[in-house]
């Protein structure tokens, strides 16, 4: 990697994460020992989740969260794209014609759900969201929180299947991929490229001193955000694709931090 970059915006699942949901051990040690670079963490995660995988620095770190949705540094909001109610009343319409196992309304302070007996959903919502809370009617949601956006979990990895199907979406809301097991949708103006875009600009950092990492189909507008891109080894191949480089080892093998220590 380069040696004058100035800020990295690092995926969760699938990069800067091993298959196991592990943090290298020495991530933190590396963001601490380098202060001049901004590290953001671009996850589809919550920032309240977030924030408690980065103890040690977690106030060094600037956190594009919800896919985009969100960016939030030291517990201040510093941009976020809300979904309208009727967008949402539509959406929800639609998912409901999928075989979907659950529904989370993400917002700004929680996230909604409603109450089930599906432990498969039960675990990855926690994993993902660590401030979350169920609700009788996810409607109930809308009066509570301001909504970022949807996140459909789908068992047997059925997420890029049941994508297929999700056309008749209201004007101005996209989908995307977030993983084999979820589809998110939100505003179509959400993107982790376009937050990430809009943190370089009022920042004041060049595109081409600016990288960042991602694997999945969530990462694509992120890795044309900027001049030093990175798609992992285990990326899908449109990532790859669009990326300037691919890292010559997986997530399982530390690739992210195989070319960070080359800083």
């Amino acid at each position: 990697m380069k040696q004058n970059i100035k800020m990295i915006a690092f995926d969760m699942d699938g990069t800067l994460l091993d298959s196991n949901k592990n943090l290298p051990s020495d991530f933190e040690d590396w963001v601490a020992s380098h202060p001049k670079i901004r590290c953001v963490i671009a996850s589809g995660r919550q920032y309240y989740t977030l924030i408690k995988d980065f103890p040690k620095v977690s106030d060094q770190l600037i956190y594009l969260a919800e896919n985009g949705a969100m960016v939030v540094q030291k517990d201040q909001v510093l941009y976020k794209n809300t979904m309208s109610d009727a967008s949402l009343r539509l959406c929800l319409k639609e998912i409901e014609k999928l075989p979907h196992s659950g529904i989370i309304l993400c917002g700004v302070s929680s996230a909604y759900y409603l109450e089930t007996s599906d432990q498969e959903f039960m675990d990855n919502l926690v994993m993902y969201y660590d401030h979350h809370k169920p609700v009788n009617d996810l409607m109930e949601a809308l009066e509570m929180d301001e909504i970022l956006k949807i996140a459909i979990y789908f068992d047997k990895k059925r997420a890029e299947a049941c994508y297929q199907n999700l056309t008749e979406l209201p004007e101005g809301v996209a989908k995307a991929l977030s993983g084999d097991s979820w589809i998110d949708i939100s505003n179509a103006t959400v993107n982790k490229g376009t937050a990430y875009t809009a943190l370089q600009e009022k920042l004041q950092i060049p595109f081409e001193d600016a990288a960042c990492f991602g694997d999945y189909i969530n990462d694509y507008e992120l890795v044309k955000s900027c001049g030093e891109s990175y798609a992992m080894k285990n990326g899908h191949p449109q990532v790859k694709e669009a990326a300037k480089h691919v890292t010559a080892f997986t997530n399982d093998e530390e690739g992210v931090m195989r070319e960070l220590r080359t800083i």
